[in-house]
């Protein structure tokens, strides 16, 4: 037999070659591509996943994650470039006057809602729910913060003496700001929620929502001082909520850098600390059970 006919015995009818597992004598070559992109695959360890997605990892059908992007570091990146601007208005820097922010009202609406609740929905879509639903409470808040300071919506206008004339007004009535620092107040109560359930997640996370909960504690009370005339200690809450603010902003912009230095396959990470191999969760802990029974 000549060289050439050992070369061409060597393969079978479909092409491949004899001896190698993914290619099997008249099997179809399209079933046998997936089979070997289903073997080439590599999983992704626990706490890689949970550092990419901020969330444990969930199990969905399909192969979305390895279709579409990662959109959490979207929603963070929305996240941040709201409340860190936002957390400096509130601490009077450089003289903003210790207000709202509504300077930046198109950079909540925008930045902080459209942002966050597209990255939600993404990640909502990639089975992702304690992320996604963070995401899209927090675009929702960002845009009934940036609807509240816009006139059109006359929220405050209602309040106002002269609705007319003079909406502004409104801003200062005990009715809108006592009333508008409840909402503060339970979106604290939802960021406590979050905070627990980060437990699950990194230690960079959880520091994030760490001051949250204590932050719109601090301008409920500030809104509330406010209605009462009690300005000076309003201010001094407002600037409270701002600094726990920007302690959040701080490790945001950390866990972010982690995220974008992870996307390109940095030759350098920043660690994020995991926890979902710390604290496991109830399915992990039922398995050994099942293992005994």
């Amino acid at each position: 037999m000549s060289a050439s006919d050992k070369d061409h015995a060597s393969y079978y009818d479909n092409g491949g070659p004899i001896g190698v597992d993914h290619l099997h004598p008249n099997e179809n070559p399209d079933v046998a591509l997936q089979r070997i992109r289903t073997a080439g695959s590599v999983s992704i360890p626990p706490e890689l996943f949970e550092k990419l997605y901020l969330s444990p990892e969930s199990k969905v059908k399909g192969d979305l994650r390895k279709t579409f992007g990662n959109p959490t570091p979207i929603g963070l990146g929305g996240f941040l470039l709201s409340l860190s601007p936002l957390s400096c208005f509130l601490m009077n820097w450089r003289g903003t006057g210790a207000g709202l922010g509504a300077s930046d009202i198109s950079v909540f609406l925008f930045f902080g809602g459209v942002l966050m609740l597209v990255s939600g929905a993404m990640e909502w879509i990639l089975g992702n729910t304690y992320i996604s639903v963070v995401f899209m409470t927090f675009g929702s808040f960002w845009l009934s913060y940036g609807g509240v300071l816009q006139p059109f919506y006359g929220a405050y206008a209602a309040y106002s003496p002269e609705p007319v004339t003079a909406p502004q007004e409104g801003l200062h009535e005990a009715g809108f700001v006592n009333s508008w620092a409840f909402f503060l107040l339970f979106m604290g109560l939802l960021c406590l929620v979050y905070l627990v359930c980060s437990l699950r997640t990194n230690l960079i996370l959880f520091m994030i929502l760490l001051p949250l909960p204590p932050a719109f504690s601090c301008l409920a009370a500030a809104f509330w001082y406010n209605g009462q005339g009690e300005m000076a200690y309003a201010m001094a809450l407002q600037k409270a909520g701002g600094a726990l603010a920007f302690v959040t902003c701080m490790f945001g912009w950390y866990l972010f850098s982690a995220l974008m230095l992870a996307s390109i396959d940095a030759p350098f990470a920043l660690p994020v600390f995991d926890l979902s191999t710390k604290i496991k969760g109830a399915s992990q802990r039922e398995k050994p059970r099942d293992l005994e029974g």
